[in-house]
C-alpha cells in the first residue's frame, strides 16, 4: 500500500524537507552553472544567490516543481549509488 501511495503522490518523499535543504543539496551536487543548465531560470544563471533563488522559488510554483523533480532524481541517483557501493562491498568481502 505504501508503494501505491508513492505512485499516486510522488512528491511525498519531499514531506518535511525544507526548500533551503533541497537547494543546498542540489548546489553541493551540481553547482550554479550545472543547476542553471538543468533548470534554465534566471535566479540560477544570472548572479545566483541562495536567498534570491529561495524567494523566487517560493513565489513561482512551476519553477519550484522543476527543482523538486530534480531533487527527487538526485535522491534516486544517490540511492542507486549507495546500493551499488553496498553490492561492491559485499562482493569484495566474499572474495577475501
Amino acid at each position: 500500500m505504501a508503494s501505491l501511495m508513492n505512485t499516486q503522490h510522488p512528491h511525498d518523499a519531499l514531506h518535511g524537507v525544507k526548500l533551503t535543504t533541497i537547494l543546498e543539496e542540489l548546489l553541493a551536487c551540481y553547482g550554479w552553472d550545472q543547476l542553471g543548465a538543468l533548470i534554465p531560470i534566471r535566479c540560477f544563471t544570472m548572479n545566483p544567490s541562495i536567498s534570491f533563488s529561495l524567494k523566487f522559488l517560493r513565489k513561482t510554483p512551476w519553477a519550484r516543481e522543476k527543482v523538486e523533480d530534480l531533487y527527487l532524481e538526485y535522491l534516486e541517483e544517490e540511492k542507486i549509488g549507495a546500493e551499488s557501493n553496498q553490492t561492491k562491498r559485499e562482493g569484495a568481502a566474499g572474495t577475501g
